[in-house]
């Protein structure tokens, strides 16, 4: 959505005014145009179940917010300019990864994003399902073409979880935790998974998407054994997000975190970032490839990503990838 919408603008300004009120004077001078086609546009978010208060002499207040996540909010909590991100919101998708693809192979330029408020197809590592109801939660998937040399992207998925990470750490003022190699849990919980697919063309990576479901708002609902093993931002920390607000500071945290790493910027601060977050370094662990097991001690991640284990003997192996487990005591 175009950042010179009219409905963007209005609700950038009556945003930034919080409970405040804007002119409606103000908004037409902004917008180059008549009070009576100012009213027009606002009659069109009101549709989309915006709420405005207007008062003589003072102005329009926002009063009320569509529920769940909307296009043009989100995009008006985006800051404005030529970098922003073009967004595609659906309501319901087979997967946000595969659209992404799918635009991609039919050459939409990138970088964009994907969104959607319920996945049919959602999907995690080893073609596991991922549960996307349209409860508040975040199914999306950022579409790239990084002509970068497939060696370059070991450390990618690690890197962009640990940002994703200190956004959720910053914006929600709860710790999360990263299990290598892609999933964020809250007190042994999964909340959220990381998949990052690619199409190698000519020995570099062509189209390059990073798919994140993330468990924001969803309370309780969780069907069979996820009860147990899922949980939601909101659920741990006890008050909801608000999720389009939520999204699109994820949405400005990926745009840099990809750019720091395209440039390699990022190796200053990955591995600082990594151990912060780092639920596995110094337990017991096993690592599953296969038929085969491996059991020790996680000692963090090397340069490329690998995870490390020590095991009892004091040897070193080191895995680039595997299912890993706490080891039960």
């Amino acid at each position: 959505m175009s950042a010179l919408n009219p409905e963007i603008t209005i609700l950038r300004a009556l945003l930034a005014a919080s409970d405040g009120f804007v002119s409606g004077n103000v908004l037409a001078r902004e917008l180059g145009m008549s009070r009576v086609a100012v009213w027009q546009h606002m009659e069109k978010l009101r549709e989309q179940g915006f709420a405005f208060e207007a008062v003589r002499a003072r102005g329009y207040r926002l009063a009320g917010r569509p529920d769940g996540l909307n296009a043009s909010l989100l995009t008006a909590y985006l800051p404005p300019g030529p970098d922003a991100l073009p967004i595609f919101l659906h309501d319901q998708i087979d997967s946000t990864n595969d659209e992404a693809s799918r635009q991609l192979s039919g050459g939409r330029p990138a970088p964009f994003v994907v969104i959607a408020r319920q996945q049919l197809k959602g999907r995690g590592r080893f073609g596991r399902v991922w549960h996307s109801e349209a409860n508040g939660n975040l199914y999306t998937s950022f579409a790239f073409r990084p002509r970068l040399p497939p060696g370059r992207m070991q450390t990618f998925t690690l890197w962009m979880g640990s940002n994703l990470c200190e956004l959720i750490a910053n914006f929600c003022r709860a710790t999360p935790a990263l299990k290598w190699p892609n999933d964020i849990l809250f007190e042994g919980r999964k909340a959220g998974g990381i998949l990052t697919e690619a199409r190698v063309d000519a020995d570099e990576i062509r189209d390059l998407v990073l798919g994140l479901g993330l468990n924001v708002n969803s309370a309780g609902a969780w069907p069979g054994d996820l009860v147990q093993r899922a949980i939601s931002i909101a659920e741990h920390t006890r008050s909801a997000i608000d999720l389009n607000r939520f999204a699109a500071a994820l949405i400005g945290r990926v745009h840099l975190a990809y750019s720091r790493f395209v440039s390699g910027a990022y190796e200053r601060s990955f591995s600082e970032l990594w151990n912060r977050y780092d639920m596995l370094r110094g337990q017991p662990v096993t690592v599953l490839q296969g038929d085969r097991r491996f059991s020790g001690v996680a000692a963090g991640i090397d340069d490329d990503g690998s995870l490390v284990l020590r095991g009892e003997r004091g040897h070193t192996e080191r895995f680039r990838a595997g299912e890993v487990t706490l080891a039960k005591t």
